[in-house]
């Protein structure tokens, strides 16, 4: 029998036939789940509660510097059909974070998962520029933030809950320059978060995002212009990631379709190799 020979899918077909199995395959096992969102009034926080609720799960936001972009993020996802609320919390407060998970035990009956986005880098500074008081202040935001939320969100948990932490691609090589308190940080979120993933295990699982370059507030804050078209280019895709690309990662680590998922960190930085 002759064999077929099908035309090839062009470039533009191919993200068209992707971006048409994308909307026809929603990610199971979201639905109905209560996530408890941090750093949800911008960027890859707003982006992570506008793809979870998209998926029918009950979601929590917190927010503590960004009031109306959370306000402008509780309209979004509640016209969408979505279930969200907002509440104002410091990480770095064992007292804040415990509010926010007692919200959302009060709110919807439960907490299944967790996505800790809030964090950053305070500011660019060399080891000779900073202080013992900056140095401290970078671990604050990035790791005692870590702590408080998920030992408040573990403790409201039960069988099937997620956890998903927010790294750095500066953790794994350091960061650019002034980023060594932040890189610093960032790495030991990774670790943070095996240990905990052995700690919780089997009821609860635990993992790790890892962002390259995603075009956020944060780079157009810290990170000079310049810098971001050199990195961007380096990459094997020629470009910054998306906020909501991000978000499609933390979807699926929340959801049930990644059940036998724990303790891993997952790089999203458009194919950037390390040496």
């Amino acid at each position: 029998m002759p064999q077929r020979h099908l035309p090839p899918i062009s470039r533009l077909n191919r993200r068209h036939h992707a971006n048409t199995i994308r909307k026809d395959l929603p990610v199971n096992g979201l639905k109905d789940k209560v996530v408890l969102v941090t750093g949800g009034g911008r960027d890859i926080g707003k982006a992570c509660a506008q793809r979870l609720a998209q998926e029918g799960a009950n979601v929590v936001i917190t927010y503590f510097g960004s009031a109306s972009g959370a306000e402008q993020n509780v309209s979004a996802i509640t016209a969408a059909g979505g279930k969200v609320i907002a509440i104002r919390a410091d990480m770095t407060k064992a007292a804040d974070a415990q509010a926010a998970v007692d919200k959302a035990v009060s709110e919807y009956g439960r907490l299944d998962g967790l996505v800790h986005v809030a964090g950053g880098i305070v500011a660019r500074k060399t080891l000779a520029e900073m202080d013992e008081a900056f140095f401290r202040e970078v671990l604050d935001v990035n790791l005692t933030s870590l702590f408080n939320v998920t030992k408040a969100a573990a403790a409201a948990m039960g069988e099937g809950g997620s956890i998903v932490t927010f790294a750095s691609q500066a953790g794994r090589d350091g960061g650019g320059p002034g980023a060594l308190a932040y890189a610093t940080s960032k790495g030991a979120v990774m670790t943070f978060t095996r240990g905990l993933a052995k700690e919780l295990g089997p009821e609860i699982r635990v993992n790790s995002v890892c962002p390259g370059m995603i075009s956020t507030t944060f780079h157009d804050t810290f990170t000079k212009p310049e810098v971001r078209e050199k990195v961007a280019t380096a990459t094997p895709l020629k470009r910054e990631g998306k906020s909501n690309e991000v978000a499609n990662l933390v979807a699926f680590l929340i959801s049930d379709e990644s059940a036998f998922i724990s303790g891993a960190s997952y790089d999203i930085n458009g194919g950037t190799l390390f040496s």
